[in-house]
C-alpha cells in the first residue's frame, strides 16, 4: 500500500510528464479498485459475525462472562472500524464540493466536541476569529478531519489537560489549529505520523492522520504538525480561501 509520501512523489512525477501521468493514474485507480474489492468482500461476512455475536449475547446474557468473549467482540469491532477507515482512506480524494461558511460550519463542530468533554476535567478553549471566509470544500470530510484532530488531542492529554482550538486566516488561507498540552511526539516519530497504519495509541488503526492529510491535499491544502517532546503538540489544517474547483 502506498504511503502519503508515496502519493506526493507520484503526484510530482505526474506533473512532470503527461505520459507518466496517464500510466500512474491507471496504477492508482487499480489500487483503489483492489482496496475497495477487498473491503467489500470482508465487510459482509464481518457484519454477519458481529450481528451474530449481538444476537447470541441478547439471547444468552451469560456469555458475557466467558473468558474470551469481550476480547472476541473487541476484535470484531476493531476490524469493523478498520474497514471503515480503510474505505475512508481509499476515498479521501473524492470530494463533494459546496460553498462553506466557515463560521457557521465550525461553530457546531466545536460545540459538539465541547459536549463530549462535559463529564471530564479537560479544559477546552476555542476561538473563531471574526469574518472567517466562505470556502469551497467537502463539509462532511472536513468535519471528519477536524473531529479526528480534536479526538487525538483528547487522547493525548492527561485527565486534567488542556486543548485549544483556533480558526483564523493567514496568507490567503483558512487555518484551523488544534493544540494540546500532552506529552508531545518524539522527533523520530514525527516523520511517520501521517503514514497509513502508523499509530502510537492502543486500539488505534493508524489511518486517521493519513486520511486527514489526503483530504487536505484533495482540497489543495495541507495538514501539518509541530510537537515538542514533553511539551505541546499543534496540528494545523490549512485550506485555500479561493475556490478549489
Amino acid at each position: 500500500m502506498f504511503t502519503t509520501t508515496d502519493f506526493d512523489k507520484l503526484q510530482q512525477i505526474m506533473d512532470e510528464s503527461p505520459e507518466k501521468k496517464e500510466l500512474l493514474q491507471k496504477l492508482l485507480e487499480s489500487q483503489k479498485m483492489t482496496i475497495s474489492s477487498i473491503s467489500h468482500e470482508i465487510r459482509n461476512p464481518l457484519t454477519l459475525v458481529y450481528s451474530t455475536l449481538q444476537l447470541i449475547e441478547a439471547q444468552h446474557p451469560e456469555v458475557s462472562t466467558y473468558k474470551y468473549w469481550d476480547s472476541m467482540r473487541s476484535d470484531v469491532e476493531y476490524m469493523t472500524i478498520l474497514l471503515e477507515e480503510l474505505s475512508a482512506f481509499n476515498n479521501g480524494e473524492s470530494l463533494s464540493l459546496s460553498e462553506i461558511d466557515c463560521s457557521s460550519f465550525l461553530r457546531p463542530v466545536v460545540l459538539s466536541f465541547a459536549a463530549s468533554l462535559a463529564e471530564s476535567s479537560i479544559e477546552f478553549t476555542s476561538k473563531l476569529e471574526p469574518d472567517l471566509p466562505v470556502i469551497c470544500g467537502d463539509a462532511v470530510k472536513l468535519r471528519e478531519v477536524i473531529l479526528n484532530l480534536l479526538q487525538n488531542a483528547k487522547d493525548a492529554v492527561n485527565p486534567d489537560g488542556a486543548i485549544y482550538f483556533h480558526a483564523f486566516t493567514e496568507a490567503g488561507k483558512l487555518c484551523i489549529s488544534v493544540r494540546d498540552n500532552g506529552c508531545g511526539i518524539p522527533q523520530e516519530d514525527m516523520e511517520h505520523i501521517f503514514e497509513p497504519f502508523v499509530t502510537y495509541k492502543q486500539g488505534g488503526t493508524g489511518l486517521g492522520l493519513a486520511i486527514g492529510r489526503r483530504i487536505a491535499s484533495a482540497h489543495k491544502g495541507t495538514l501539518s504538525a509541530v510537537s515538542v517532546p514533553g511539551g505541546p503538540t499543534v496540528f494545523t489544517l490549512s485550506l485555500p480561501i479561493e475556490k478549489n474547483a
